[in-house]
């Protein structure tokens, strides 16, 4: 049914294409509901083929109704098959290697300020599961298509209310999917979206990460000490602020090893080390290779 493993991706020059959130003329902003040659089809216009990795500034969660469908995400490679879901996190590199390949599915799409506040803080921990496909059984699956069905006969219906009541329909239809398929990829996980010193906190390592990988300058920052974003990172996640703050560092690394034929060096610039030395023994120490052997696994 799936299956995961590295992939070879085509490299850009300079960095991942990222790919903006756009609504359909016409219609209110917020969820766009697509199927796979619709989706390939806005890819094309934007000539960004869904063939070459980019990063969307949006959430993607494919329903997959029939046949099958291979993509990656973030160096793992998928195979969907009928009645998986996969969800994409905005920032993730995605990718698929042969297009929509005659898949069928339903295709969800929307920025990060489309589900409510409470949806939000629920799912957000989900950001960090490491596996984006969610098959569900037979029970879940049959819900979750009634609500997606659901969803989808509303999302094409424009008459008979107001935009503002039509997108709050729509809102609260997806926070069930959402919430089922956050609970579904990681049903041990305590969700813990309510704690305030984390959220402000991974807010401000994904701003400036490129900067700084110090606790101290993130707690200066914010107003807490080292010892309380330390605390609340391990009560979130099960990992220390440092361990986290190294985490995403790594993560961009290899996005661009990975993606884009930026030398080593320039690499670690970016991901803010000032020396290349530093940053392949940073690399090295996390990974057991350098930045250069890690590149050559993707290499056909």
């Amino acid at each position: 049914m799936k299956k995961n493993g590295q992939i070879a991706a085509g490299r850009g020059a300079t960095g991942i294409p990222a790919v903006s959130y756009r609504p359909s003329p016409g219609r209110q902003p917020g969820l766009e509901v697509l199927d796979l040659p619709g989706l390939a089809a806005r890819a094309d216009e934007r000539e960004r083929p869904l063939t070459v990795p980019a990063r969307p500034a949006f959430h993607l969660i494919v329903a997959l109704r029939g046949g099958r469908l291979e993509c990656s995400v973030d160096f793992t490679a998928y195979t969907l098959g009928p009645g998986d879901w996969l969800w994409v996190w905005p920032g993730q590199v995605l990718q698929f290697p042969a297009g929509h390949d005659g898949g069928d599915g339903t295709v969800l799409v929307f920025p990060s300020g489309f589900p409510s506040a409470a949806t939000d803080a629920l799912i957000r921990d989900g950001e960090h599961v490491p596996h984006r496909l969610i098959s569900p059984g037979e029970r879940h699956q049959a819900s979750l298509l009634r609500v997606l069905d659901t969803l989808v006969e509303e999302h094409a219906c424009l008459t008979g209310m107001s935009l503002e009541a039509h997108g709050e329909m729509l809102r609260n239809l997806l926070s069930v999917i959402l919430l089922r398929l956050s609970h579904l990829a990681d049903p041990s996980r305590q969700t813990r979206g309510g704690d305030e010193p984390f959220r402000r906190f991974r807010q401000a390592v994904e701003e400036d990460f490129h900067r700084t990988h110090r606790v101290e300058d993130y707690a200066a920052r914010l107003g807490y000490s080292p010892r309380t974003l330390t605390r609340a990172t391990r009560a979130a996640l099960g990992c220390g602020a440092k361990r986290y703050i190294d985490e995403r560092v790594l993560l961009e690394a290899k996005r661009l090893l990975i993606h884009t034929s930026l030398p080593p060096a320039v690499i670690g610039e970016r991901v803010g080390f000032a020396y290349a030395t530093v940053f392949s023994a940073f690399f090295r120490h996390h990974t057991g290779m350098t930045p250069t052997g890690f590149r050559s696994l993707t290499k056909t």
